[in-house]
């Protein structure tokens, strides 16, 4: 796992297409994410030189949100997913977040069981937020406090 860069954004958004088709950012906002490091952390995930995974965080005290978690179907069950959880967590810990946040599809429990795993618990539904219709289970993990370490524990496909 490493920082993502400006470089890796083509290959991040062919992912985003592929994993994400009905609702996929577009190639822009990853720039503009980048671009905004006070705020934001992005990283990605190598394999046989290809990029196979990314994640990006956004921490505005006292606040944290996951913007965005991705692995390819290839890779999954392999625990790349808890790693970029790990280090999302970790990170907003490190930023001095009070609380994470993130969305989930309702259809995905996948993911939900990772987040749940991790101690995030569903706060909130936004009903009929994804396209098609399908709800956002709104999840939040509170953080002990913005020294501890190993908030891990037990994240959107992962």
């Amino acid at each position: 796992m490493r920082a993502m860069t400006a470089a890796d954004i083509p290959a991040v958004h062919a992912l985003e297409v592929r994993l994400f088709p009905s609702d996929a950012w577009p190639e822009r906002m990853f720039h503009e994410e980048l671009a905004q490091a006070r705020t934001r952390a992005y990283w990605v995930v190598e394999d046989d030189g290809g990029i196979v995974a990314y994640c990006g965080l956004m921490c505005v005290l006292p606040l944290a949100d996951v913007q965005t978690i991705a692995v390819v179907p290839e890779r999954e069950g392999r625990g790349i997913g808890t790693a970029l959880l790990n280090r999302l967590v970790a990170e907003a810990g490190s930023r001095g977040a009070q609380d994470v946040l993130l969305e989930v599809r309702a259809d995905n429990p996948r993911a939900q069981a990772l987040y749940v795993r991790f101690g995030f618990e569903q706060i909130h539904v936004r009903r009929g937020y994804y396209p098609g219709g399908v709800d956002a289970l709104i999840m939040r993990k509170t953080l002990l406090g913005a020294s501890d370490e190993g908030r891990g524990g037990g994240h959107a496909t992962a």
